[in-house]
C-alpha cells in the first residue's frame, strides 16, 4: 500500500508530506483547492510524462516521493530482481525530481532508473481511475491477463505455457532439419563427386609429415648416401680401434673389467648407430616413390585440404562427414516423416490444453459479465450492457497464452453493439463503470493501491451511496483513494483528508489535513451538502451520513 507522499515545489505546493494508512481514504476539498495536483504528483512519482509546468514558479526544481509498504511475495519484487536492482525488505521508495526546463529523473530505493522502468514498476503498485486516464482495464492487450487471473487456475496457465515452448522448440528443430536436408539435397551431386574424389586420394593421417620429410631426403639423395657411408666407414674405423682398446685392457685383468665393460657400452652404441645408418641407406636406395610422385601426391593431398576448408590431415574425417551426409540424405524422408510426426503429437497436446483453457476463460467470462451487470444497475447504469468476448484467434497468431482473445467490451445505450470501453464518453460513467469491474476483479491484479478521481461526478442520492458502498467493499480487499465532491461517498471513507488552498494571490499553498475528529469530518460533509454557508439541518445530516457510513464497515467486520 501507499505509505506516505512527500511533494515539494509543485505548483500550488511548495512543501508536503502525507501519510496515508489501509482501507477507504477520501479527499475533499473545494474546487481548485489542489486535489487534482495532488494525483498529478502521484503520477510523476509513477513514471506517468513530465511537464516542466508542475514545477513551482519562482523554483528550479520539484521531487515526489512515494513510499510503499508492500509484502515480500509482491510480484514488483520479482520484476525489480529480474531488472537487476536489489530492494530490501518490504519497503520501496520510487522517487522522481524535474526541473523547470523540463528535465526529468527517476530514482527507485535512491537507484537511478529510466522513466519507462519506473512507469512498469508503477503500474504494478497503484492504479488511477481518472475521467479521462487510460489504464490497464481500458488496454485490450491485458484483458485476457485479467480474466485468467480471475477464472483460470495459475497450474493450467502453467502448463499451456509449457506446452506452447515444447511446439515450439519442436517446429523450429523440424524447420532447421528440413532446411538443412533441403540443401544438402541441392548440394547431393556436389558431395558425391567430392566422396569419390576423396575415396581415390585415400588419405591417411600424418601423410603431409612423411611425405615432406621423404622429399627432402630424396631431393638431397646423394649428399645424404656420400654422407651416411662416411659415417659407416668412420664407425667401423672406431669400432677396430675399440677392439684394439679393450685387448690392450685384457691383460691387467679385473682392475681394468670396469674400462672394459665402458668399452663394451660404447661399442654397442656405435653398432645400433651402424644399424640406423644401413637402414636409411636402404630407405634410400629402394624408395618405391620417386621425387615427381611424392610432389604430384602432396599437390592432390593440398589440393582437397583447400577445397575442404580444412587440413591435409582433416581428410580422411573429412570424407567420413561427408560420407554420413549422404547417408542421411537418402534417410531424409524417414527422418522428416518422424520429426513431422513428433511436431504434429506436441501440437495437437498444445490444442488440447488450450481448449480447456478457452472453455474456463468462457465460464469465467459470463461469471465476470453477469457479476459487473449486477454492480451497474446501482451505479445509474442501468442501461449499459458489459460483454466479455473470448473469441478464437488464427492458428499463425497463437501463442503461449492460448488460441483466444480476450477483450471486455459495453455498450451504454440499448440496441447498440459493444464495443472497447474507451468508447464510454462520459468521464463520470467510465470510473463508475471501472468502479463495478474492479468490485468483481478485486483479487486480480498486482496493484494494491486503488484511486478514483472524482468517480460520482453527475451523481447524487441513492447512486452516490451506492458508489461509497462499493467503494468500502473494495477496500476490505486493497487501499482506496478517493477525490470525491460527493458527501455521500465521504461519509463512507474510513480517513477522511481535506485538502485546502491559502495565502495571498501570488503566493497561494495547498495544504492537507486528517479529519480524525467526528465534529470536524461532520462539518466537512456539511459543507459539502450546504455549500458555503452551513446550517444546522445540514450538520444533522451530514451526521447521519457518517453514522450510516459505518454500517458497511461493521457489517465487513462481522463477517
Amino acid at each position: 500500500m501507499l505509505a506516505n507522499l512527500s511533494i515539494k515545489n509543485i505548483v500550488l505546493i511548495d512543501q508536503l508530506s502525507i501519510p496515508f494508512e489501509s482501507g477507504f481514504s477520501a479527499l475533499t476539498g473545494e474546487t481548485g483547492a489542489g486535489k487534482s495536483i495532488l494525483l498529478d504528483s502521484l503520477g510523476l512519482a509513477l513514471g506517468a510524462r513530465s511537464d516542466s509546468g508542475l514545477v513551482r514558479r519562482g523554483e528550479d526544481k520539484a521531487s515526489v516521493t512515494a513510499t510503499f509498504d508492500l509484502s515480500p511475495d509482491h510480484p514488483v519484487f520479482n520484476y525489480l530482481q529480474e531488472q537487476e536492482i536489489d530492494v530490501d525488505g518490504s519497503e520501496l521508495i520510487v522517487r522522481r525530481t524535474l526541473t523547470k526546463d523540463g528535465r526529468s529523473k527517476a530514482y527507485i530505493n535512491d537507484e537511478p532508473v529510466s522513466a519507462a522502468l519506473l512507469k512498469r514498476v508503477g503500474a504494478l503498485l497503484v492504479e488511477i481511475h481518472g475521467q479521462f486516464d487510460t489504464h490497464q482495464l481500458l488496454d485490450s492487450k491485458y484483458h485476457r491477463g485479467l480474466l485468467d487471473e480471475y477464472g483460470v487456475p495459475q497450474e493450467k496457465q502453467g502448463a499451456l505455457s509449457k506446452a506452447w515452448d515444447t511446439w515450439h522448440e519442436r517446429l523450429i528443430a523440424f524447420e532447421e532439419k528440413r532446411a538443412a536436408m533441403e540443401k544438402a539435397r541441392e548440394d547431393e551431386e556436389y558431395f558425391r563427386s567430392a566422396l569419390e574424389d576423396l575415396d581415390r586420394l585415400s588419405p591417411e593421417e600424418g601423410e603431409e609429415e612423411k611425405l615432406s620429410s621423404l622429399r627432402e631426403r630424396l631431393m638431397k639423395r646423394e649428399q645424404f648416401l656420400d654422407g651416411l657411408n662416411n659415417a659407416s666407414s668412420g664407425i667401423a674405423e672406431i669400432e677396430s680401434l675399440m677392439g684394439n682398446v679393450w685387448r690392450a685392457l685384457e691383460p691387467i685383468g679385473n682392475e681394468a673389467s670396469s674400462i672394459q665393460s665402458a668399452v663394451d657400452s660404447a661399442n654397442a652404441e656405435l653398432q645400433e648407430a651402424s644399424h640406423q645408418i644401413s637402414s636409411i641407406l636402404s630407405d634410400l636406395e629402394n624408395n618405391e616413390y620417386s621425387l615427381t610422385e611424392i610432389d604430384d601426391r602432396l599437390f592432390a593431398l593440398k589440393n582437397q585440404a583447400r577445397k575442404h576448408d580444412c587440413s591435409v590431415d582433416e581428410l580422411s574425417m573429412k570424407r567420413d562427414e561427408i560420407a554420413d551426409l549422404l547417408s542421411a540424405i537418402e534417410d531424409q524422408d524417414d527422418t522428416l516423416h518422424a520429426l513431422e510426426k513428433e511436431v504434429s503429437q506436441v501440437r495437437e497436446s498444445y490444442k488440447k490444453i488450450a481448449e480447456e483453457v478457452r472453455q474456463l476463460r468462457q465460464k469465467a467470462a459470463k461469471e465476470v459479465a453477469g457479476l459487473v451487470m449486477q454492480e451497474l444497475a446501482p451505479l445509474k447504469l442501468d442501461k449499459a450492457r458489459f460483454v466479455v468476448g473470448v473469441e478464437p484467434k488464427e492458428e499463425s497468431a497463437w501463442n503461449a497464452n492460448g488460441m483466444d482473445s480476450v477483450q471486455f467490451l459495453i455498450a451504454t445505450n440499448p440496441g447498440t453493439e459493444p464495443g472497447p470501453l474507451n468508447k464510454v464518453t462520459s468521464g463520470g460513467e467510465m470510473a463508475r463503470f471501472m468502479l463495478a469491474l474492479k468490485v468483481v476483479l478485486a483479487e486480480v491484479g498486482a496493484a494494491g493501491t486503488l484511486v478514483f478521481d472524482e468517480v460520482d461526478t453527475g451523481i447524487g442520492g441513492a447512486t452516490a451511496s451506492a458508489v461509497g458502498e462499493r467503494l468500502s467493499r473494495l477496500a476490505s480487499k486493497c487501499q482506496i483513494l478517493v477525490v470525491t465532491h460527493s458527501p455521500q461517498v465521504a461519509a463512507m471513507a474510513s480517513h477522511h483528508l481535506i485538502v485546502s488552498k491559502g495565502g495571498n494571490e501570488g503566493a497561494f499553498k495547498t495544504s492537507i489535513d486528517r479529519l480524525s475528529e467526528h465534529e470536524k469530518r461532520q462539518e466537512e460533509i456539511a459543507r459539502m451538502l450546504s455549500g458555503a454557508e452551513i446550517t444546522v439541518e445540514a450538520r444533522a445530516a451530514a451526521g447521519k451520513l457518517i453514522e450510516a457510513g459505518k454500517k458497511p464497515q461493521n457489517q465487513k467486520s462481522a463477517a
